[in-house]
């Protein structure tokens, strides 16, 4: 917990950025870099790690001891990854398996994750996985963009021949959501519409029993993820990469915060939560920035549409963090909390957090590297 507020990250990752995983030269090439501009450069060296270190075949264990040993996070989801540039998927399902299995009472739950281009093996394939995660499973999550041999293409989320039916197959196996990533190109390659949201208008009409998650919701295309909240109830944001930015450029973070309860008012913040991806930085800072964080006075004064924007709460901020993941997925953080009550990865009283990335397999790596940048 931070600030006695539970912590539920909605979204992690144990990426395998590896050449060896790459099935796609420039595809594979293009995402790790993106993944790794995205990483560099925090403004506490202590959480910066070289290339050798950050492009490896993350593990379940590491990404356990990140989240729950070196951070005050104190449970979370698992997103496997079917991007198709990657032999694996860039994150394979069996990690999703695995982290299920070995400490259940961390990771919660995990989202299916399917290539909708592989047509009728993409519906096999949910089942598949819902059989791996069982009643763990807590969601479908897509990529607007796949690889078809060595070429990317596009789809829309309101394309009722492409991915109408997997949304059907959600349904019949028992499934209520569906996370899509938007808002951040996964590379140097034409995507059209595809990242913008406004294709969830169509969707969450047509689908009005399913609830659609935008992952990155509002780091770009602000005005429509507003107008999309302010007027759908079966829409949310996935914070994930806010909270690299809400620790590096809060003002920044203000605007888009701001920006998506433009037109719904304050009501929206309650429609947000909390995801960190993961090993894609580490979770820690990104935490320590958002329980400080403050709309900046003069930020305010303009916002809103039909209302002020007023001050951000900590009543909303324990929403972000856990309480508005738990309403939509049903989750009961009281039996969380009391699970974890300790467990391997707690702390005493008063215990400090070990130093950043001093508990992953190359610790020995990070602290040479940081011997010699000195």
């Amino acid at each position: 917990m931070i600030n006695d507020v539970f912590v539920l990250d909605a979204v992690t990752h144990a990426y395998n950025h590896t050449r060896e995983n790459w099935a796609d030269e420039a595809g594979g090439h293009s995402m790790v870099e993106m993944a790794y501009a995205l990483a560099q450069n925090p403004p506490d060296p202590r959480h910066a790690l070289s290339k050798e270190v950050y492009l490896q075949n993350w593990s379940v264990d590491d990404l356990a001891n990140l989240l729950f040993r070196e951070s005050q996070t104190d449970v979370a989801v698992f997103h496997p990854l079917a991007i198709s540039s990657f032999k694996d998927g860039y994150v394979s399902t069996a990690k999703a398996a695995e982290a299920l299995e070995k400490h259940p009472s961390r990771f919660i739950g995990a989202y299916i994750c399917v290539d909708p281009l592989t047509g009728p093996k993409a519906l096999e394939a949910m089942a598949e996985q819902k059989d791996m995660f069982g009643d763990k499973t807590l969601g479908l999550k897509l990529y607007p963009t796949s690889w078809q041999g060595h070429k990317p293409v596009s789809w829309q989320m309101d394309d009722p021949t492409l991915i109408y039916p997997l949304y059907e197959k959600a349904q019949e196996l028992g499934l209520d959501t569906v996370a899509v990533h938007k808002a951040v190109p996964i590379g140097p390659i034409p995507v059209g519409k595809a990242y913008d949201p406004s294709d969830l208008e169509n969707a969450a009409t047509d689908f009005p029993d399913l609830k659609f998650e935008i992952v990155h919701g509002g780091l770009a295309f602000i005005e429509e993820t507003a107008w999309l909240l302010a007027r759908f109830g079966n829409i949310s944001v996935n914070m994930e990469i806010h909270n690299i930015i809400v620790e590096r450029r809060p003002r920044t973070f203000a605007d888009i915060l701001i920006g998506m309860c433009h037109i719904g008012g304050n009501a929206i913040l309650d429609r947000l939560f909390w995801g960190s991806g993961g090993t894609l930085c580490h979770p820690q800072p990104g935490l320590e920035a958002f329980m400080a964080f403050e709309f900046p006075e003069d930020k305010l004064e303009n916002s809103g549409l039909f209302a002020a924007v007023t001050q951000i709460t900590m009543e909303n901020k324990r929403n972000m963090l856990s309480g508005t993941y738990a309403r939509l997925h049903a989750i009961d953080l009281e039996a969380c909390a009391k699970a974890i009550e300790g467990d391997e990865f707690s702390r005493a009283p008063g215990e400090p957090l070990p130093e950043p990335y001093s508990t992953i397999a190359m610790a020995d790596q990070v602290e040479k590297d940081r011997l010699v940048h000195a």
